[in-house]
């Protein structure tokens, strides 16, 4: 097991993000270890675990996250995010319910579990709707089904995949957005601000290369930005807005891993967001 430290930033990838977190500890003084969650065992009935005051879970891998989040809670290793959040943003339809227990606008969902089921959703959400899998990020394996023949041949291809997972269809309206998304940062009880994501496509992911640019500061924005945090358990969590062409906001989703690469070099020196996930994290473990 790695050795104490009052914080340990735990990855089997170490990206920009997780180099800036690094060198926020670094610069706050702050012992630390990087880990890599791929070299971690527990055992369950033994006393102790990890000495470390606090775990940023910044894992690639959604599995092992959520089940080293449990593990570490089992040790009684304070973890940001914590694995309820873990488990309720990483998965679409807990999300998507969370939000609705919460009275959030969001976009119309349904939820089948078959793919005639889902066939008979379509026809009344009205097309087009999207298609996602509850697990993923990125915007991978989401379609547009523009009509019922388009939304046939996606099933069909569903269908076949062979993880269980995929045969609940979860769906969604397509907002008719201006052509842009928002995604706000939210760290504890504090919105560090948003950020205007551009692309040619319906998907404006920055994983597939939308451009950000810094969203003018809007407290209706910040208040259901916090109101999405806060519906998922709270942290350090990335929201994803939509306008519709009026201008009313909607709760797309909500990250709990999230990456800051665009929004940071977008805001510039305005806000620096590793320090802020730091500082929070060390703050819940008293220091």
């Amino acid at each position: 097991m790695p050795t104490a430290a009052p914080l340990a930033l735990v990855a089997s990838r170490v990206r920009y993000e997780e180099k800036r977190l690094l060198e926020a500890a670094e610069r706050r003084r702050v012992p630390f270890v990087q880990v890599d969650p791929r070299t971690v065992w527990m055992e369950l009935t033994a006393a102790g675990g990890p000495s470390w005051g606090v775990a940023l879970n910044r894992e690639i891998s959604h599995t092992r996250g959520l089940y080293l989040a449990r593990l570490l809670a089992a040790k009684g290793v304070p973890t940001v995010n914590p694995a309820a959040v873990a488990e309720v943003c990483g998965d679409k339809l807990l999300t998507s319910l969370a939000l609705a227990r919460a009275g959030l606008p969001t976009p119309r969902t349904a939820v089948a579990l078959t793919s005639a089921a889902a066939l008979e959703a379509a026809e009344v959400l009205g097309y087009p709707v999207v298609t996602k899998p509850l697990v993923g990020s990125w915007g991978r394996l989401a379609a547009v089904l523009r009509d019922r023949e388009a939304a046939e041949a996606v099933l069909e291809h569903r269908d076949a995949l062979p993880s269980p997972q995929q045969h609940v269809v979860y769906l969604q309206e397509l907002v008719d957005k201006p052509g842009r998304d928002i995604r706000a940062i939210v760290v504890g009880d504090r919105v560090l601000g948003a950020c205007y994501r551009r692309a040619d496509g319906w998907r404006t992911n920055g994983a597939r290369g939308a451009s950000f640019s810094p969203c003018p500061p809007d407290p209706d924005l910040d208040r259901l930005a916090l109101a999405a945090a806060a519906a998922v358990g709270g942290g350090v969590l990335g929201v994803d807005l939509l306008e519709d062409r009026d201008g009313a906001l909607c709760v797309l989703e909500v990250n709990h891993t999230v990456e800051f690469r665009r929004f940071q070099e977008a805001v510039g020196d305005r806000v620096e967001v590793a320090d802020a996930i730091v500082g929070h994290a060390l703050a819940g473990a008293g220091r």
